[in-house]
Order: structure tokens, then C-alpha cells, then sequence
């Protein structure tokens, strides 16, 4: 039970109207305190009890934290003239509360919910009265339905975001279905929803919570494992388990939910397979947008590709090889290529001649789905790159990009890079930005990790065989004496890497025990990797890859060793805390879920609306003050997070090896510790090394990475799209609308 702290509101020192972050000097037994929190408009003079406890602020010494409150309306006419004196009721100011509460005295707030009561009063006319009584019936509404949320465990930032979703209509809303907040307000799933229902007396039977929490495991099996579906049966046991309710009752609600398309479901290889409409709606157009590109490409002009290619060697002092003439040509003859291959095997060496031979009369655009994949793709080509939302211009205002099919990109030709984690709904948005005839070639390495969203777009468009590729197999010019480039292709061949061979780019430190090698990590990234290879700063050009999340030597223990380490609290610097994570000016962050919503701006005057999961960055400024921070990303967009928005924000001195896709490191540095056998994967390990451009460590043992490298195991994704592309090259596809 938390502590509770009485007393009598002084006046507000700070509020954020957004997500009701307040800052308050408070009255207790005498003493004037200030109370933090997400609170409800409190007027002075108003007698609150808040519950919470006592902190130490860096800047602003002992604070009262508080994790809720319950407001006593003022009762003495001194404290309701404060009230009403202190500009939180429109229309009414000093004088007027005078006037209000010697004409009414302790009915005075009965009085403000009549507007005939009001227009008596002298100097108040209708329109006026119709102004308070609004304001203040406003102002009251809010404030219970927080407390009404509060008294149901639901946390200040939420009840303040759910009041602002539903305003007046919020009590009603709740005791009607709980579960309407997935769909309403952000960031809650059903779990959360699930927990204030069941708080509230909702059955645990009733029609609303059985049939969103089937939706639930769909949309579950798509955030953790990126699935775009799953087999009916395998869902039905699965939503039994969560629902504590037997399949056959779930399987009546299942077809409650196909009657209403919101789930449809499909045959696969003789399994009906069932989807949340939106991911098969978008596989399904996907694999219509491919074809239709793939069809409507203009005719070959390869005439001459040979001899260009030749030029181009001859200006690049390169020879390329037969692979390498093949993909060139293959991209610049068909209106869908795709291009795939592991580390070293000169998949930029043909981007670069590709733009060659489209030469300047053709616009070629280059995008990528990551901040550092494009800044990477840009220094490698000398041409203008950017990640694929900046490409198509998200609008937040409207929530859709404003490049689609009634505005389309002007561009010849779209080369994007590092497809293997672009997801369903991502390149769903760019095929819709293609006009008929342009040409699109993709480039990637199926043999890393998936992308962290749903679907599994490079590997299903490969194995569909519908569209035509080249697959990159030789390791030459400089990367052939690359242990990196070569270590990778052993790893993925189920072999051995060669370890701590004289001259190499690659090493591991031996360390037995998962305690030990997190300690190691540290101390390479501090002192002996930055003077070893001249680094100019470690911090960026380290990074620290995990294969577990938790554990010694996993991600959320690295990242505080990490940070105490690079850097550690002083009294000059300030620090504001999400959680059990503590942001300091300089540390190193990533942001961990899409939000198209938060604005950004870079030094030359661009600006938009979203950011990313996976964009890293640097805390540049603290403002304890106001509860928020400034993050400049990788590709110079800076963006600034409120308090409430902090949820979004990671460390990232160590990310699991999963989040670092799309990114390249000068240096990788990876615990190799024995961890489930699930995480400790080949692929994982293949994946990890093949984000480092100059030095890779390993810190563990040799018997940790032979685990891994022996563990070939793959993660099924079920998903749709090599299906559905295979049915688009029948001789009579069938054709849908899409809204």
C-alpha cells in the first residue's frame, strides 16, 4: 500500500496539457512540499490526499512522487475563492470568484453547474455563464474519470491518456467494454485492457473479452515471432491457454470474428490458416503490386550492357565476376529483381554499377530501411539515399503516407537495400508509391534474421520462384582476407569460425562464465578495443551485441554496466527516469516501436512525424524540469520525448542482435555464453557478425560458439505472401479491391 501525503494546493509551478505531467507546491502539516506526477487539473485550494512517496531529485531537492490522488472539493468561502481566483474555471478571475462566492457562499459550486443560477448574478450574462459552467463541468469531468480509472489500479499516464480518448463518455465507455481501449488508445494491448476488466467485474466469458483475446493472439504471434497468420488450430489451443476456456467454446467466437472479416481464414498445404484481415490484405496486395510491376517493366535495354559493364570496370579499376555481371544485368532487364547474398560477395560493388548503367537519364532512388542502412548505402554509392518512411513522407496529421498510388514517387528505378528486415506492411506502403513501370530491385541477405515486424517478404518472394534473382555465393576483392566475410560463410555452412589468427579482424576472448565475460566486454569497449584500433569515439563505433535479453550477460545488465561505465551520474549532470531505466545528456539510445506521431526536425530546416524501431541515437539534453529529453538519430533528425513518450526509449550501449538489423558497426563486440537453446542459434550468430564492417570479438568460449554454429534450428514464420504470389502467376489470378 502506498504512502499517502495530505495537503492543500498551493499553486501549479508546471503543467503538460498532453499527458497531465504536473508540478505542484502543496501545503502539508504546515510545510510547503512539492508534489510530481501525472495528475488531474487540481485548482488552489483544493485538499488533496495523494498516494506515492518521497523522492530526491538531483535539481530540486525532496519531492513528493505521486502514483494517484483523491481531491476533497474545497469547503471553507476562503479556499473556494482561491479555487475559482486561480484561473482553472474560464470566465472567471479574481473579482468574479468575489462576487461568485458572496452571492452563493458554501452552494457556490452548485451555482456553477446552472446557467440561470449564473445570469443572476450581476455582470454575468449568458453567454459568459454558458462559458463557466462548461469549463467547470469540464474540469470536473476530467478529474473523476481519472479518479474513477485510478480507484481500478489503471496508472496515472494511462488514466490521463484513456480520459483524453473518451472525455465526458469515459466511465460509460469502461463499464460497457474495456476492451474497446486496443483499439483506442495507444500503446495498450490486451493484456493490460484484460487486467482492468477483470478488476472491474467483467465475466471472464463475456463475448468481448473471448473474441478480442483471440484477435490478441494473432497480433501477439506477429509482435514476438512475426507471424502474418497462424493454423487455426494452433490459435485456438494457444487462446485457450491465455483464456482459460476450452477451443470448442473459442471456435463459435472464431466464426463470430470470420462473419465479420476482421479474421479470414485460408488454406494452406491442406490447414486452414487464419489471418487478422489487415495482414492478409496486405500480402494479397503485395502480391499483386509485384506482379503487376513485374509485368508492366518497359522492354530490355541491355543492347549495350556489356560493353558498360566494361566501362565501368575499367573506371572502378575492378573486375567483375560472372555472378556479379548476371545480377547487373538481371536488375537492368526485368521490372522485379532481387539480388541476395552474404557479407563480401560485392552486392554494393552492383548497386553502384547498376546506377551506371541506368545512367543520368533515368531517376534511380535508393532507400533502406533504416537510418544507418541508408547513411551506409549513401557513403557507398555517393548518392542520395533515405530510409523508405522518409522516402514515401509519413503525415501525421492524416496517419498514411502521403506517397501512394494518387501521389507516387517520380523516380525510373527504386534499388532498396537490406530487405531482409523490411516487413509486410512496409513494403506494402512503397509498392503503392510505384507507378506502373518502374523498375524495382531488392537487395539483401536472406540468410539473416527476419525482419522485427510481421512477415517474411525477402525469403517468401525468393521461394515463391515467380520472381527472378541472383544468389551471390563468391568472397572476393579485398573481403576475401576478411575473417568477418569469411567466419560468416563458415558459420552458415555449419563450420567452425577460424579464431585468433595473426593479422585478423577477428578474435575471441576466452572467458568461461557469464559474470566474467560481461565484465570483459567492458573493459574492451573502455580501454583496450579503442586505443588497439585508434577509435575516435568508442561509443559510437562500438557496438555491444546480446544474444538473451536478460541474464549476466544479456542486454539489460550490459547497458548498465555500460553506462556506468561510459557514462556515470555527477552532480552537473542531469537524469530523468522511465521505469527502471535512468537517461543521462550523452547516452546512447534506441528507439524500440514505430510511432508515427513524434515530430522531428534536423539543423537545415527539414521536419516530419515519425520515428522508428531500431533508430539509434544520443541524448544531447535533459530537462528535469518539464520531464523530457532530446534524442539526435544517426541520420541528424532530433526529436523530442515527454515524459510519457520515454517508454519508446531503450539504452543501446548493447542491443539483442535481432534489433541491430539494417545497421552496420565499425566494430561488434558479443557475449557467446551458454544461453536457451532457442536464442543460441547459428543464424543468430551469422546475423551478428555480419553487422560489423572492420573488427569483430567474441567473449566467451569455444565450446559456446560451437553450440551455436551446430544449432541450425530456424524459427517457423507462418506467413502468406509465397502463397500468394505463386496464385498471382496463374493464368488468371484473381483480382481484389482495396481500400
Amino acid at each position: 500500500m502506498p504512502d499517502r501525503l495530505t495537503g492543500t494546493i498551493m499553486t501549479t509551478v508546471f503543467r503538460n496539457d498532453d499527458n497531465g505531467y504536473s508540478v505542484l507546491s502543496v501545503m502539508a502539516d504546515g510545510t510547503e512540499v512539492t508534489v510530481v506526477g501525472v495528475l488531474p487539473r487540481l485548482g488552489d485550494g483544493e485538499r488533496v490526499t495523494f498516494y506515492g512517496g518521497w523522492t530526491e531529485h538531483r535539481d530540486y531537492g525532496r519531492q513528493w512522487k505521486s502514483a494517484g490522488c483523491e481531491v476533497e472539493e474545497p469547503t471553507s468561502l476562503s479556499d473556494i475563492r482561491r479555487y475559482l481566483a486561480s484561473g482553472q474555471i474560464k470566465g472567471v478571475g479574481e473579482a468574479t470568484a468575489e462576487l461568485l462566492v458572496r452571492t452563493f457562499g458554501d452552494r457556490t459550486f452548485d451555482a456553477l453547474l446552472d446557467v440561470s443560477r449564473l445570469t443572476k448574478v450581476k455582470g454575468i450574462g449568458s453567454s459568459r455563464a454558458r462559458m463557466i459552467v462548461e469549463s467547470f463541468t469540464e474540469q470536473y469531468a476530467e478529474r473523476r474519470q481519472m479518479m474513477f480509472l485510478q480507484r481500478y489500479g489503471v496508472p496515472p499516464a494511462l488514466s490521463a491518456r484513456i480520459a483524453k480518448a473518451y472525455g465526458q463518455e469515459t466511465e460509460a465507455v469502461m463499464r460497457a467494454n474495456p476492451y474497446r481501449l486496443i483499439d483506442d488508445v495507444d500503446r495498450v494491448g490486451f493484456l493490460t485492457a484484460d487486467q482492468i476488466a477483470m478488476k472491474m467485474g467483467i465475466s471472464a466469458d463475456s463475448e468481448h473479452r473471448l473474441q478480442y483475446g483471440i484477435k490478441y493472439i494473432l497480433e501477439e504471434a506477429a509482435a514476438s515471432t512475426g507471424h502474418t497468420c497462424l493454423p487455426a488450430d494452433e490459435l485456438l489451443s494457444r487462446a485457450s491457454d491465455t483464456l482459460r476456456c476450452p477451443p470448442s467454446v473459442l471456435e463459435t467466437h472464431l466464426r463470430a470474428l470470420v462473419l465479420r472479416r476482421e479474421i479470414i481464414l485460408s488454406e494452406r498445404e491442406g490447414r486452414s490458416v487464419a489471418f487478422l484481415s489487415a495482414f492478409y490484405y496486405a500480402e494479397v496486395e503485395t502480391a499483386m503490386r509485384l506482379t503487376k510491376l513485374k509485368l508492366t517493366a518497359p522492354a530490355a535495354q541491355d543492347d549495350g550492357a556489356e560493353q558498360e559493364i566494361a566501362a565501368f570496370e575499367r573506371a572502378q579499376g575492378i573486375r567483375m565476376s560472372d555472378q556479379q555481371r548476371a545480377a547487373v544485368t538481371g536488375a537492368v532487364r526485368h521490372g522485379v529483381f532481387v539480388i541476395t547474398g552474404g557479407p563480401g560477395t560485392g552486392k554494393t560493388t552492383i548497386i553502384r554499377c547498376i546506377l551506371s548503367l541506368l545512367g543520368k537519364d533515368r531517376k534511380t532512388l535508393l532507400t533502406a530501411p533504416t537510418g544507418r542502412a541508408a547513411k551506409r548505402m549513401a557513403e557507398a554509392t555517393g548518392r542520395k539515399a533515405m530510409t523508405i518512411h522518409r522516402l514515401l513522407v509519413f503525415d501525421a496529421a492524416t496517419g498514411h503516407f502521403q506517397k501512394d498510388d494518387e501521389h507516387p514517387l517520380s523516380c525510373d528505378c527504386v534499388i532498396v537495400d537490406e530487405m531482409s528486415m523490411v516487413d509486410i506492411f512496409l513494403i506494402r506502403s512503397l509498392l503503392r508509391a510505384l507507378p506502373d513501370g518502374t523498375r524495382l530491385v531488392l537487395v539483401g541477405d536472406q540468410d539473416q534474421l527476419p525482419s522485427v515486424g510481421a512477415g517474411n517478404v525477402l525469403k517468401d518472394i525468393l521461394q515463391s520462384g515467380v520472381m527472378p534473382y541472383a544468389r551471390l555465393t563468391d568472397v572476393y576483392r579485398q573481403e576475401e582476407h576478411s575473417m568477418i566475410a569469411i567466419n560468416a560463410h563458415r558459420i552458415h555452412e555449419g563450420q567452425m569460425p577460424w579464431l585468433n589468427r595473426r593479422e585478423s579482424d577477428f578474435f575471441l576472448d576466452r572467458q568461461s562464465g557469464p559474470n566474467d565475460a560481461a565484465q570483459t566486454v567492458v573493459r574492451l569497449c573502455m580501454e583496450r578495443l579503442p586505443g588497439f584500433l585508434r577509435l575516435a569515439d568508442g561509443r559510437r563505433d562500438i557496438q555491444v551485441l546480446s544474444p538473451q535479453k536478460k541474464g549476466p550477460a544479456g542486454v539489460i545488465r550490459l547497458n548498465q554496466l555500460l553506462q556506468q561505465a561510459y557514462n556515470p551520474p555527477s552532480e552537473n549532470k542531469p537524469q530523468l527516469a522511465y521505469g527502471d531505466t535512468v537517461f543521462r545528456p550523452g547516452d546512447k539510445v534506441m528507439h524500440i516501436h514505430n510511432d508515427y506521431q513524434l515530430h522531428w526536425e534536423t539543423a537545415d530546416g527539414e521536419e516530419g512525424d515519425g520515428v522508428f524501431n531500431g533508430d539509434l541515437g544520443f541524448v544531447r539534453d535533459v530537462d528535469t524540469e518539464s520531464g523530457t529529453l532530446t534524442v539526435l538519430f544517426d541520420d541528424e533528425r532530433l526529436v523530442t520525448y515527454a515524459h510519457a513518450d520515454l517508454e519508446e526509449l531503450d539504452l543501446a550501449y548493447c542491443t539483442s542482435v535481432h534489433k541491430s538489423q539494417g545497421s552496420e558497426f565499425p566494430v561488434v563486440v558479443m557475449p557467446v555464453v551458454r544461453g536457451p537453446r532457442l536464442l543460441m542459434t547459428r543464424n543468430l550468430l551469422y546475423t551478428a557478425l555480419t553487422r560489423a564492417r572492420r573488427f569483430v570479438v567474441l567473449v566467451g568460449t569455444e565450446e559456446a560458439i560451437r553450440a551455436m554454429v551446430d544449432n541450425d534450428y530456424v524459427t517457423t514464420r507462418y506467413t502468406g505472401l509465397r502463397q500468394r504470389l505463386i496464385e498471382q502467376s496463374l493464368p488468371s489470378p484473381p483480382q481484389l479491391g482495396f481500400d
